[in-house]
């Protein structure tokens, strides 16, 4: 029996309007009656989830969610975290350094702040996505104590394409890269992903991992998908999470994260 479902957001729960459905609210309110859990795993920053979170009634101290894609396990409420683990400021200037021998736009994630050396239209979305303030800026003037959360390279769709392949060795050592979207290639400490995270909130809950589904659409959602009883692929999602997955679902504007509740948790 399934107790707890995670999800992703863009691409997952959320349509193209990036809303959540009247069935989607729906049937997790009827998960919710039962005593089940559900908890949202995305990429975004806390600001970036709270009106869905709202919109859920899942602000409290016994809900949980996993942002910046697995670096921070919290409580809705913010008041407990379960799992924190940030870049080094040192780790944000090398990846810059990597990014201009790519030639690709950078920008990082801090504390309710995006963080970019040079404004480009790719950290605009970011900051419209999320809500949160862009500072533009060198590298080498950031403050020693902000807190790096995760570093982007985010440019056009085909460029991040070319350039995966000639990621040095060490780089792929050092950090957990992952896709979160065509526009953005993340990287977080090593320790880092969307699994990892299910997997704090599901030994605070005393929930087996085969007693957890988990859905998704894109590359970031891969670890969480291989790590639950149930991993599940939207209709809509990369091939290679297809492959991944244990189950395929509808599409996002389709419901499909809906479909998948009342088909195996009501």
């Amino acid at each position: 029996m399934y107790k707890l479902i995670a999800t992703d957001l863009d691409g997952t729960l959320l349509n193209e309007e990036k809303k959540i459905s009247d069935r989607c609210r729906e049937s997790i309110r009827r998960l919710k009656e039962k005593g089940k859990k559900i908890v949202l795993a995305t990429g975004r920053p806390m600001r970036g989830i709270l009106p869905y979170i709202e919109t859920l009634d899942l602000y409290d101290e016994n809900n949980y969610v996993i942002i910046y894609n697995g670096a921070v396990v919290q409580s809705t409420r913010g008041d407990k975290i379960l799992f924190s683990k940030f870049l080094s400021l040192a780790a944000y200037k090398e990846l810059y350094d990597l990014s201009k021998h790519f030639s690709v736009y950078i920008h990082a994630l801090s504390n309710d702040l995006v963080l970019t050396p040079k404004f480009n239209p790719y950290t605009e979305i970011e900051s419209n996505i999320n809500n949160t303030p862009v500072i533009e800026g060198p590298v080498d003037e950031i403050d020693p104590s902000t807190n790096i959360i995760k570093v982007l390279f985010v440019d056009d769709p085909e460029k991040l394409d070319a350039i995966i392949p000639l990621i040095p060795e060490w780089v792929k050592e050092k950090y957990s890269i992952q896709r979160s979207a065509p526009i953005f290639l993340e990287f977080l400490d090593k320790s880092v992903n969307k699994g990892a995270g299910v997997s704090v909130v599901a030994k605070e809950l005393g929930i087996k991992p085969e007693e957890v589904i988990c859905v998704g659409d894109a590359g970031n959602d891969i670890a969480m998908i291989k790590y639950a009883g149930l991993g599940v692929a939207m209709g809509n999602a990369t091939d290679e999470v297809k492959a991944a997955a244990d189950y395929i679902t509808f599409t996002n504007e389709e419901d499909g994260v809906a479909h998948v509740i009342e088909k195996f948790m009501l």
